[in-house]
């Protein structure tokens, strides 16, 4: 999509946020995990923006060497314009360096994402039986190493 802004999210995002994940996800997140999030000092929380209107966003926590993607989402009347993995090439762009590793969780039936995911180097590494809350649905785990860097 032309004309994306990406810029960190902000608590004054939220509104926006929370529509577009109670659309995106049958067990949205609640307000409080946002908030959370966004308290961290160590994630990085990115939104995307489209003609100064919110149209994505991504969660990414810290732990020690390894970042935790925890939420991508897209407004559903946006997908598959590229948004997500804008969000997901300024993520990288902002963490990635030596040794650094990825891991998230996405549903078994989600193959969109787990092609995304796989686009940026994530492979699958295993099963979260019975994750999802809302139907008992596995979760894929998968991992990303961050390429190493080419010297001059």
């Amino acid at each position: 999509m032309n004309d994306l802004e990406i810029r960190r999210l902000t608590y004054a995002d939220l509104p926006n946020v929370i529509a577009i994940e109670r659309r995106a996800f049958p067990t949205p997140w609640s307000l409080a995990m946002f908030v959370l999030e966004l308290s961290k000092p160590s994630g990085i929380c990115l939104a995307a923006l489209h003609d100064d209107r919110l149209v994505g966003y991504v969660v990414c926590s810290r732990y020690d060497t390894v970042w935790h993607v925890m939420n991508v989402a897209v407004d559903d009347r946006l997908l598959r314009r590229g948004i997500a993995t804008a969000l997901l090439s300024h993520l990288f762009g902002l963490a990635d360096g030596p040794s650094v590793q990825y891991t998230l969780e996405v549903r078994t039936s989600n193959d969109a994402a787990i092609r995304l995911y796989e686009g940026f180097g994530f492979r699958a590494a295993g099963r979260r039986r019975a994750y999802y809350h809302d139907n008992r649905e596995d979760a894929l785990i998968m991992w990303r190493t961050a390429p190493e860097r080419a010297t001059a």
